[in-house]
């Protein structure tokens, strides 16, 4: 058969051991497994390489529609403005301000230790759905966050965790559903971002933007077609 211009051959040693349990009930040392060796020899071809890079990569994570999509399909509607926000440390200039004021170029930077916290509490008790965050490797890279962790409760001391998120290299809007197994959106006075981990491990932490909706409830009078278009949006409520 002949071979491509890619095809190569490699030989590989592969190696297997037996874990053997100590008299302490423990795993032994690699010293002290049983340790089998076999040679043999493989031909690879440029894609399988290339297939074998891919499965030990970990898939970046994909970024969501922009929010802006959502709010205009008259389903659910912002409500940060009706908390009020506290961080756990922040670079004077790089705080609240910035995760609100609708800029993808603006930031928070955290100046503290892990984790880095981000606090939103409500007047009353209110109904989330959806939480929204940005982020931008390409521009923070170390200080882009790696796992992050979103609580909800009444107040700081019954904060309880409904998701944990593994972010790789994100690059964009991060959509967090605020809802339980029934897809049923959370009622609650307080939701609490935090920030566990950072790409490189790096120290502090960069978010850009953060946007919370609730969903539309439907008129009681009747249902009507929901505009979509910014024409009919603009009339959509008595000001």
């Amino acid at each position: 058969m002949a071979r491509n211009p890619f095809f190569f051959e490699l030989r590989v040693f592969s190696t297997w051991w037996r874990p053997v349990p100590s008299s302490a009930g423990e795993f032994c040392s690699k010293i002290e497994m049983g340790l089998l060796r076999r040679q043999f020899d493989i031909f690879w071809t440029f894609e399988d390489v290339t297939s074998i890079f891919k499965m030990t990569t970990p898939n970046k994570t994909p970024p969501g529609a922009d929010p802006k999509q959502l709010e205009r399909t008259g389903t659910v509607r912002e409500i940060g403005s009706q908390a009020v926000w506290s961080l756990s440390s922040c670079k004077p200039g790089f705080g609240v301000d910035q995760l609100r004021d609708d800029n993808l170029e603006t930031y928070w930077q955290s100046d503290g230790s892990q984790p880095h916290l981000v606090n939103i509490q409500f007047r009353r008790k209110t109904t989330v759905k959806t939480l929204c965050i940005y982020a931008d490797y390409k521009s923070d890279e170390s200080y882009t966050p790696s796992k992050i962790s979103v609580r909800v409760g009444n107040n700081f001391h019954n904060l309880q965790e409904i998701r944990q998120l593994e972010l790789v290299e994100p690059s964009g809007w991060i959509h967090v559903p605020l809802t339980d197994n029934h897809k049923k959106p959370t009622r609650t006075f307080m939701i609490q971002i935090a920030v566990l981990a950072n790409h490189q491990n790096g120290r502090d932490t960069h978010m850009r933007q953060i946007k919370i909706y609730t969903p539309v409830e439907e008129s009681s009078i009747g249902k009507f077609p929901r505009c979509t278009t910014i024409d009919f949006m603009m009339y959509r409520s008595i000001r």
